[in-house]
C-alpha cells in the first residue's frame, strides 16, 4: 500500500503527468498510519487525483478490515492471561491443587467446609485447574474468595500445566469426582488418569482421590509411587455412603451423626428456633479436632484423662495416638483400655471450635484446678509447666466425683463410650424365636391349620451354645460356604410364610445393567464378628434378581441374605417380607441420573418412602401363644412348642426407614408435614435431623483432610468398629500440629 501510494503519488496526474509530488517510502508508511488512526496531522497529504482517488478506496476497505479485528484483538489480549499466567505465592504461603470435576455446585461445597469460620488461621491457597474456563456463577464464587482462592485454565494430564500451578511445591492435590456421572466406572477410570499423572510429575505429592466405586480402589495399587503412609488417600463414595447407612441400620441416625461430626458447621441460636433444632444445631456445631495433651495428664489412664477433660473442660476426648517404644510408629486408639497418658500424646476431640480444644493443652493443675468456668483457662505462666508430672490422685477422685453426679443424674459413665454399636446388640430373649427346624423339612401346620414358616439360618442355629461360627480370613465378618442365588431367591408366597421379624429390609431400585453400587458395603457391617452368629439380623433385598445376579459374587458367602424378585412399589411384595416388622428399611437406587430432569433422579426411592409411609397393616393376627391349659399347643415343624411374637406397627409412618438420595432439594418431598424453607440446608431439614434420610452430598466435606490425613483411618473404625473396645490402626509417621480434623 505504501508503495502504490507512492507510485501515484511521484507520477502526477493523468495524461499530462504534471504536478508530480515526489514522496519517500516511509513518507508514505507515516502517512497511511496516521490516516488510519483518524489522528490526521496534515503535514503530509495527496496532491494528486490518482493518488487522492486511492486514498478513498484504501481508508473505505481499511477501516472496515480493522473495525471487524477489534473486538477479537481485544478478547484475545483480554482473556489469554486471566486464566493463565503461573502460580506465584508468596514466601512461605502453602497451597493446594483441587482438580477433576469443578463445577459450581462441587467447588461451593469443598470451601464452605474448607474456609469455615472454626478452623484455625492456617494461611493456605486453593488453586483450582481445569481444562475449561469458570461460568459467570463459579466466576463470582471465586472472585468472593480472591483471597484466598485461585483459578487456572489447563489440563491435569499436561506437565506444562502441571508446573504452572507447581503441584511439586503443593501440600496436597485433591482429585473430585462427578457424583451424578452416566457411567461410574468411566468416572473412576478418568480420575485414576489424574492421579497417574500427578505422581508421574511428583512422586511425593499426597494425592487424594475421590472415586464413585469400590473395586476401582485396586487399581490405585498399581501406581508405583502410591503410599498410604506418606497421605495418599481414596474417598470411595459408594462404600462410604453405604457403611453409614448399615450403621444406621443397628444404630439409627448413625448416618446423621457422622455427618454432622465432619462437616464444618456452626452453632447459631435464634428466638424462634424449636427447642429441638437448638439442640441439634448446637450437636451438629460440634466437630473433630486434634491437640496435644497437657503434661497434667501424663501417667493418668484414658478413662482418667477424659473424665476430666469432660468435667473440668467441657472436652469430649474420643481417642489418642500411642506411639511404639522407639516412636517410629503410631496408632490411634479409641477409648483404650489401661493405656496411660504419655507425654506430647495427640489426643481426639468432639468439640465446638479449634480455640475450646486448646485448653487441653493450656490446663495446669497448679493454675487451673481451683477454676469452675472453663473459658477463663488460659496459657498460665507457671514455670514448673513443662515438667509437671501429676501423680494422679486428685485427678481420680475428680473423676469419682463425676462419675458419681452423672449416675446420679442418670448419666452414663465415661468407661461407657465404645463402639457406635453397643447397646444395640442386644440378644432378642429366646422365647421370641423359632426354637427348631429341620434342616430338610418345609414348612409345617398348626393344629389350628395356620401355617408357619421359619427362616432356615434362624431354626438351623437354634442351639447358640454349640453354634460354631465360622469367619472369614481376617476373623472381622461372618462367613458361609457360597450360595447359588438361586437357593436365596424368595417368591411371594415363600416369603410370606418365612417368619420375619427384626430383619433390614432393602428396597432396591435398579435395570439389569445399571451401575453396581456394592451391596456388600452395606451387608458387611450388619455381618461384623462382635456380633454373635444368632444376633445377626436377617437382610432381605427386594428388587431385580437379574441386577442382584451381578452383585451376588460378592454376597454369596454372608450370611443371613434373602433375595425377593419384585419391586419395592407393590405393596404386596411389601407385606411378604414383613416390612412392618423390619428393624430398618433401607431405599436404594442404582439408577443413573437423566441429564434431561437431574431433580428427577430420585422418584422412585421418594414413592417408595411416601407408598411405605401410607400403608397400613393388620396386626391382630401373628402372636401365637403356648397355653398348656388348652392342649392346643403349636408346633414347629419338629413338633417342639414355639412362640412368636409380632411386634409390628400398625402404620408404615412408624416403620423405621432411611432414604437414599442423589438430589438434596429432593429430601422436602419424603415429609409432606414438613414445614421447613425450600432453601433450607439439607442438614436442617427434619428427614435428615432424624435420620431418615440420607444423601451423598454430605461426603463433600470428606475432601477437606489436607491438615489432617489421619481422620480417614478413624471414620473407617467408626464403621467397622469391631468387639475389642480398643482399636488400632497404623497410618505412618504424619506430621501433627494442633490443627483441625475436617474429615477422612
Amino acid at each position: 500500500m505504501p508503495a502504490g501510494r507512492r507510485l501515484l503519488e511521484n507520477s502526477g496526474d493523468p495524461l499530462t503527468f504534471e504536478n508530480a509530488h515526489p514522496l519517500s517510502y516511509w513518507t508514505c508508511v507515516y502517512f497511511l498510519i496516521v490516516t488510519m488512526s483518524t489522528v490526521g496531522y496534515g503535514d503530509v497529504y495527496c496532491q494528486t487525483i490518482f493518488g487522492r482517488t486511492f486514498l478513498v478506496f484504501f481508508l473505505l476497505v481499511g477501516l472496515a478490515i480493522f473495525a471487524s479485528c477489534i473486538p477479537e484483538i481485544i478478547d484475545l489480549v483480554g482473556t489469554r492471561s486471566k486464566y493463565g499466567g503461573t502460580l506465584k505465592n508468596e514466601r512461605g504461603r502453602r497451597h493446594i491443587v483441587v482438580c477433576g470435576h469443578i463445577t459450581y455446585e462441587s467447588v461451593s461445597h469443598f470451601l464452605k467446609d474448607f474456609l469455615h469460620e472454626d478452623r484455625e488461621d492456617v494461611d493456605v491457597e486453593v488453586v483450582f485447574l481445569h481444562r475449561k474456563e469458570p461460568d459467570l456463577e463459579l466466576e463470582g464464587l471465586l472472585k468472593r474468595h480472591s483471597t484466598t482462592v485461585s483459578f487456572y485454565q489447563g489440563s491435569i494430564m499436561s506437565a506444562v500445566d502441571l508446573s504452572r500451578v507447581k503441584v511439586h511445591e503443593a501440600d496436597a492435590c485433591l482429585v473430585l469426582a462427578n457424583k451424578y456421572c452416566q457411567d461410574p466406572d468411566a468416572e473412576d477410570a478418568a480420575n485414576i488418569m489424574r492421579a497417574i499423572s500427578i505422581k508421574n510429575y511428583s512422586d511425593d505429592i499426597r494425592v487424594i482421590i475421590q472415586l464413585m466405586q469400590y473395586h476401582n480402589k485396586a487399581y490405585l495399587l498399581n501406581i508405583p509411587s502410591w503410599d498410604w503412609k506418606r497421605g495418599d488417600d481414596v474417598i470411595c463414595l459408594a462404600e462410604l455412603k453405604l457403611g453409614f447407612i448399615a450403621q444406621s441400620c443397628l444404630a439409627p441416625g448413625f448416618s446423621t451423626m457422622m455427618a454432622n461430626l465432619f462437616a464444618m458447621r456452626s452453632y447459631k441460636t435464634s428466638a424462634d428456633m424449636l427447642p429441638w433444632q437448638d439442640h441439634y444445631q448446637q450437636g451438629s456445631g460440634t466437630e473433630m479436632y486434634t491437640e496435644t495433651l497437657s503434661p497434667a495428664f501424663v501417667d493418668l489412664e484414658f478413662w482418667e484423662t477424659s473424665s476430666l477433660c469432660f468435667s473440668k473442660l467441657k472436652l469430649l476426648l474420643l481417642a489418642i495416638e500411642v506411639k511404639n517404644e522407639e516412636g517410629t510408629d503410631s496408632k490411634i486408639a479409641i477409648n483404650p483400655k489401661a493405656t496411660k497418658i504419655q507425654p506430647n500424646t495427640q489426643g481426639f476431640f468432639i468439640a465446638q471450635s479449634a480455640d475450646e480444644v486448646k485448653r487441653a493443652w493450656y490446663y495446669c493443675k497448679a493454675c487451673h484446678e481451683d477454676i469452675r468456668d472453663e473459658t477463663l483457662i488460659k496459657k498460665c505462666k507457671c514455670k514448673n509447666f513443662a515438667n509437671q508430672n501429676s501423680s494422679g490422685q486428685p485427678l481420680v477422685n475428680a473423676a469419682a466425683k463425676t462419675l458419681a453426679a452423672a449416675k446420679k443424674n442418670g448419666g452414663r459413665a465415661p468407661d461407657a463410650l465404645t463402639s457406635p454399636s453397643q447397646g444395640y446388640n442386644r440378644s432378642v430373649p429366646q422365647q421370641d424365636r423359632p426354637t427348631s427346624r429341620s434342616s430338610g423339612g418345609g414348612n409345617g401346620g398348626t393344629g389350628d391349620g395356620l401355617t408357619v414358616g421359619i427362616a432356615d439360618d434362624q431354626a438351623k442355629d437354634f442351639d447358640f451354645e454349640k453354634t460354631e461360627m465360622k469367619y472369614d480370613s481376617t476373623g472381622m465378618f461372618h462367613w458361609c460356604p457360597a450360595r447359588l442365588l438361586e437357593d436365596c431367591i424368595l417368591d411371594r408366597n415363600q416369603a410370606a410364610m418365612t417368619v420375619l421379624n427384626g430383619h433390614v429390609v432393602v428396597c432396591l431400585f435398579a435395570d439389569p445393567d445399571s451401575p453396581l453400587i456394592g451391596l456388600r458395603n452395606l451387608v458387611m457391617p450388619l455381618r461384623a464378628s462382635n456380633f454373635h452368629y444368632h444376633e445377626l439380623k436377617h437382610v432381605v433385598i427386594v428388587g431385580s434378581v437379574d441386577y442382584i445376579r451381578r452383585e451376588w459374587k460378592m454376597l454369596q458367602n454372608l450370611p443371613k441374605i434373602s433375595v425377593l424378585n419384585g419391586s419395592p412399589l407393590s405393596r404386596a411384595d411389601l407385606r411378604a417380607v414383613n416390612v412392618n416388622l423390619c428393624d430398618m428399611c433401607v431405599i436404594l437406587s442404582a439408577k443413573v441420573p437423566s441429564n434431561d430432569d437431574p431433580t428427577l433422579a430420585d422418584k422412585e426411592a421418594i414413592l417408595a418412602s411416601l407408598n411405605i409411609k401410607a400403608m397400613t397393616f393388620d396386626d391382630t393376627i401373628g402372636v401365637l401363644n403356648q397355653n398348656p391349659s388348652t392342649g392346643g399347643d403349636t408346633l414347629s415343624p419338629l413338633g417342639s412348642p414355639i412362640v412368636l411374637q409380632r411386634r409390628g406397627s400398625v402404620y408404615g409412618a412408624n416403620v423405621p426407614m432411611i432414604t437414599e438420595l442423589i438430589n438434596d432439594s429432593n429430601v422436602q418431598s419424603l415429609d409432606q408435614d414438613d414445614d421447613d424453607d425450600p432453601d433450607t440446608e439439607l442438614y436442617l431439614t427434619q428427614p435428615f435431623a432424624c435420620g431418615t434420610a440420607f444423601a451423598a452430598s454430605v461426603l463433600d466435606s470428606l475432601m477437606s483432610t489436607v491438615s489432617a490425613p489421619v481422620y480417614t483411618h478413624l471414620i473407617v473404625l467408626f464403621l467397622n468398629k469391631k468387639k475389642k473396645k480398643t482399636m488400632k490402626i497404623v497410618y505412618g509417621n504424619n506430621r501433627h500440629t494442633s490443627t483441625k480434623m475436617l474429615s477422612p
